[in-house]
């Protein structure tokens, strides 16, 4: 298809909305569309990352044990997962826009009023709220952002607006080093409350509504109002169709007989919800063990303070760094191939990663931090992009919704079982090695869910 449009074109025959979107080039429109979704995910990743940082200051001003923190923490994780699974299916309803904007302020007020909090209690159920707002959220976001990308850009786009979630986790320790020490750990929750609701302002505003949604629902005129955004020359009478006449899709949603989270796992879409969820699954195993284990681990190897947190951090920047070559490379190649290279070199950096630490050799160990982050960090942004290439747009909020959550069982997984190998006398070095093979039955996954979904596309043509 050629980069333009021709007016005449769009003007005497109609377009599909997909052939629209994909044959305009990118523009003013996608670069606010970008700014706005990862603004959003900038503050999602600061609003989960700064409990870490406002623990300890909590602890002492309520005179906790440590151990105590624990339902502090999990509280989040878990209304991460109740908003994956049950609220972000509802933006198939109430459409992305409504569903952010709603979400952003649910968590920007609920952040502000953990400021006011006078109880553990308190806080685990504003922290419980506020992670299944943030858990709508994401896939709204991860959704509307590549149903507006070009399919040539469709990768690029998603993991650089998640990349943003990864510096929201960065901000969230810098931030705090200035705050916590001046006002407090209460003034990291006002910060973090009242930054959404300042971009709710700019979200009223500029952030659009997925036209297809709108064209389902009949509100042509909104639709058509939305594309002028990315097509300024649009006619005013071109009929902007959702799918092409064979597609089998119905007019409305409403005469849909199963809802789109049936669909995910029934008839062909099985095996391949399936295979993402398993990739998923040890992607996020692997990550969240690292993250989780890695401080106490190259501490209690003897490493400086400093070196336990440069090996740390080091694993988020070398993500973000890998997560911005691994989109363009999902986009110009295949995605599922991309990807299931990325873990099974992750799989080596890991393993690497295991033969190093604890060998007295600085400069090998962060060598080696960076490296497991590029893949292990790296993949983790980028599968969820390759949950947008495999779902159609009805069923992409839910998809990443579902395979975020589900995916989330693994992240919880992963550090008890590590936990408990290193408790029953397992070496460091074992552990590394153990997640090097959860990698490579991630990268397993995503070959056979390449293979799967070019036999259907070959079987459809």
């Amino acid at each position: 298809m050629a980069s333009e449009l021709s007016h005449s074109h769009v003007s005497t025959t109609g377009i599909r909305v997909d052939e629209l979107i994909d044959a305009r080039p990118v523009g003013r429109f996608h670069h606010l569309l970008l700014a706005l979704a990862g603004a959003v995910m900038f503050l999602d990743g600061f609003d989960t990352q700064a409990i870490s940082f406002a623990a300890p200051a909590i602890a002492r001003e309520w005179r906790l044990p440590v151990s105590s923190l624990g339902p502090i923490f999990s509280a989040a994780i878990v209304g991460l997962m109740v908003g994956y699974l049950c609220l972000a299916p509802l933006a198939h309803r109430f459409g992305h826009r409504r569903t952010i904007l709603v979400c952003t302020a649910m968590f920007g007020i609920l952040t502000l009023l953990c400021a006011l909090t006078a109880s553990p209690i308190q806080l685990i159920a504003l922290r419980f709220l506020t992670g299944a707002g943030l858990g709508a959220a994401i896939p709204s976001l991860v959704a509307l952002t590549s149903e507006f990308a070009p399919a040539r850009r469709r990768s690029s786009f998603v993991v650089f607006i998640y990349c943003w979630y990864a510096f929201g986790f960065v901000a969230a320790g810098v931030i705090s080093g200035f705050i916590i020490p001046m006002w407090g750990w209460r003034a990291m929750f006002v910060v973090g409350g009242t930054a959404p609701l300042v971009l709710l302002v700019l979200l009223l505003r500029h952030l659009p509504e997925s036209p297809r949604y709108l064209l389902l629902r009949g509100a042509h005129a909104r639709a058509h109002t939305t594309l002028r955004r990315l097509y300024p020359n649009l006619p005013i009478n071109v009929i902007v169709t959702t799918d092409a006449p064979d597609s089998g899709q119905t007019a409305e949603p409403a005469k849909r007989k199963a809802s789109v989270a049936l669909d995910l796992v029934r008839g062909r879409w099985f095996l391949n919800t399936v295979l993402l969820w398993l990739a998923f699954g040890a992607n996020l195993a692997t990550f969240y063990a690292i993250q989780s284990w890695l401080p106490t681990i190259v501490g209690s190897l003897g490493e400086s303070s400093r070196v336990v947190i440069a090996s740390t951090v080091l694993t988020t920047i070398g993500g973000i760094v890998a997560a911005l070559l691994i989109g363009p490379a999902m986009d110009r190649t295949s995605p599922f191939r991309t990807l299931g290279v990325v873990y099974l070199l992750g799989s080596g950096f890991v393993a690497l990663f295991g033969l190093v630490i604890g060998g007295g050799n600085t400069w090998a160990l962060l060598g080696s931090a960076f490296l497991t982050g590029t893949c292990v960090t790296g993949g983790q942004m980028s599968v969820i992009a390759l949950a947008t290439v495999l779902y159609p747009p009805d069923m992409r909020s839910t998809g990443v919704g579902w395979a975020l959550g589900v995916g989330r069982l693994g992240g919880i997984a992963g550090p008890l079982v590590v936990g408990a190998a290193l408790g029953a006398g397992a070496a460091p070095r074992e552990a590394f090695f153990a997640m090097a093979t959860i990698l490579v039955v991630a990268s397993i996954c995503v070959l056979a869910l390449e293979r799967r979904v070019r036999s259907q596309r070959h079987t459809a043509n």
